[in-house]
């Protein structure tokens, strides 16, 4: 697998101790937040874009904004990554947070994780060539590598938490209504 240490970041480095600390003192404010309240559990997130040079899409995310676009090959100018690979990037992102959260609930320790998406997609549907074919993925790939002193037996079990637990895994591997409203400026 290749590793991602080298990608340049302005995440700030934390200790594993600190990042303990920070998972529990999370699991147990959200914990009671949600006993006091079951209500206090449903979260809505919104994210607006706005179309942009060829092809691309400026994407502003609460205080985060980024640009989503195509290669050259699909009429873009590959001002940031595709729709696609963003696709693959937020659950690549869920699956850490899901892994440590879970990792610290468990007591199954790692010290590092790195994890691959791979993804196929036929563009014959996308470029109205054959109608047959899925728009979408047809299958994703996720290669996940612990460094760390737990068994692959307890691995496998944290592995299956978080399968049981992701939110965007759960987007990828079930249908979710999407309702969509057109209107003219």
């Amino acid at each position: 697998m290749t590793t991602t240490a080298s990608l340049q970041s302005t995440v700030p480095e934390i200790s594993a101790q600190d990042r303990a600390a920070r998972l529990t003192n999370a699991g147990s404010a959200w914990a009671e937040r949600i006993d006091a309240d079951r209500s206090k559990a449903n979260l809505t997130y919104a994210v607006d874009g706005a179309g942009a040079g060829s092809v691309a899409t400026t994407i502003r995310a609460g205080k985060h904004s980024f640009v989503v676009d195509e290669p050259a090959a699909l009429a873009g100018d590959d001002a940031g990554a595709s729709p696609v690979e963003y696709a693959l990037g937020a659950l690549v992102g869920c699956q850490v947070v899901v892994y440590r959260l879970y990792a610290q609930q468990l007591g199954i320790p790692f010290d590092d994780i790195v994890i691959r998406a791979e993804a196929d997609l036929d563009a014959a549907r996308l470029l109205g060539a054959d109608e047959s074919v899925r728009a979408g993925f047809s299958e994703v790939r996720l290669d996940i590598e612990f460094s760390g002193p737990e068994t692959n037996e307890r691995y496998a079990e944290l592995r299956d938490a978080v399968d049981a637990h992701c939110p965007v895994l759960d987007i990828f591997q079930n249908p979710t209504p999407v309702m969509t409203t057109v209107t003219r400026a």
